[in-house]
């Protein structure tokens, strides 16, 4: 036997050889403390061998317990990176649905916007179309200068005008040749003269008063006199006797009934204005206007009659033709001429009118 070496499994074999071979050799006492001496190294053969068995499953415990440690530590920081990845990808996706709805919510309001910037624009352009409308149709009434006074204070105020030439017109016959033609023929050849006779005073600045039947009157020198003088309206005049013989011609040669035509002017003061409130027209009062209207009546068709007033006015005036000065009207003087209530009265017939 070896000391020293009390877990020797040699030893524990040969300790159990020899005590079987005493026990066989019926030597008991030597026998048993061979197999007292296995026995006691068989169990420390036992406990060793156990102990080891023990230490190896608590370093495998351990390393168990550590591998699970070390993995759950890993799960957690795996955890919590995609926990934190989820937080940035829920931030971004949070970003970018507050900014799409930023800018679906800044093009509906700039849509909506221009929608109404659009509306507003067209509301203003329709308003200002019926504004124009509204204003024309007040200056097919009105003077200009009356007009805005009229829109500014609600009322316009009458005034004096110390030189105005009124024109009047009237066609001769009309009674009896209204009675040969309907009435739509009739309002069509109305319309057409007056129609006409707008036209010639518009470009001359002279202001349309108003029509009473076949009847047109209007008068130069306000509501602006600088926008018109005598020699002014004496011209409308030849022009418009000029438009009425070129349509009786059309007419007749048409086999239509024509019209001719008388026209008288004068010159002298007016109180021109508005007066009512209601379907109100520009109108002028005052001896001026009778004195017209006796013109026109002393008339002949298709010749310019004027007053000793207008005639002062106007037998002086000059244009240069050809670059020479020559008188801008020639007159034929008809002497006193008898004029209802107003007794007897000079009055000149304008032959012809130059012009620049």
């Amino acid at each position: 036997m070896r000391n020293g070496c009390a877990t020797d499994p040699l030893e524990q074999e040969a300790c159990a050889c020899l005590a079987g071979a005493y026990e066989a050799l019926g030597d008991d006492r030597r026998a048993l403390p061979l197999y007292k001496r296995s026995t006691a190294l068989r169990d420390s053969l036992f406990g060793q061998a156990n102990a080891t068995i023990i230490t190896r499953i608590e370093m495998d415990h351990d390393f168990e317990q550590q591998q699970l440690a070390d993995s759950l530590t890993e799960a957690k920081r795996r955890v919590e990176v995609e926990m934190q990845h989820q937080a940035e990808v829920a931030e971004e996706r949070e970003a970018r649905n507050i900014a799409l709805f930023s800018g679906v919510a800044i093009l509906a309001l700039a849509g909506g916007l221009w929608s109404r910037l659009r509306y507003m624009r067209r509301s203003r352009a329709r308003i200002q179309r019926e504004r124009d409308r509204s204003d024309q149709l007040l200056l097919n009434i009105l003077p200009g200068p009356v007009a805005q006074e009229l829109k500014d204070n609600g009322s316009a105020q009458a005034r004096d005008f110390e030189y105005v030439t009124i024109l009047f017109s009237d066609f001769k016959g009309f009674t009896q040749i209204s009675e040969t033609m309907s009435a739509q023929e009739l309002v069509g050849e109305l319309h057409a003269c007056f129609m006409a006779f707008d036209g010639i005073i518009t470009a001359r600045g002279i202001e349309k008063i108003k029509t009473i039947g076949d009847a047109y009157m209007c008068a130069g020198g306000l509501p602006d006199p600088s926008t018109s003088n005598p020699a002014e309206v004496v011209h409308a005049a030849l022009e418009m006797q000029a438009f009425m013989e070129a349509r009786k011609k059309e007419s007749e040669a048409a086999g239509k009934p024509a019209f001719q035509m008388r026209i008288g002017l004068h010159t002298g003061p007016v109180v021109a204005g508005i007066v009512g409130m209601k379907k109100f027209a520009y109108d002028m009062w005052g001896d001026t206007v009778n004195i017209a209207s006796r013109m026109e009546s002393c008339g002949e068709a298709g010749k310019v009659n004027i007053s000793e007033a207008t005639y002062a006015l106007v037998n002086m005036a000059k244009v240069v033709k050809e670059g020479k000065e020559v008188p801008a009207f020639t007159f034929e003087p008809r002497g006193k001429v008898q004029a209802k209530g107003k007794g007897e009265l000079e009055m000149y017939f304008v032959e012809h009118g130059v012009e620049k």
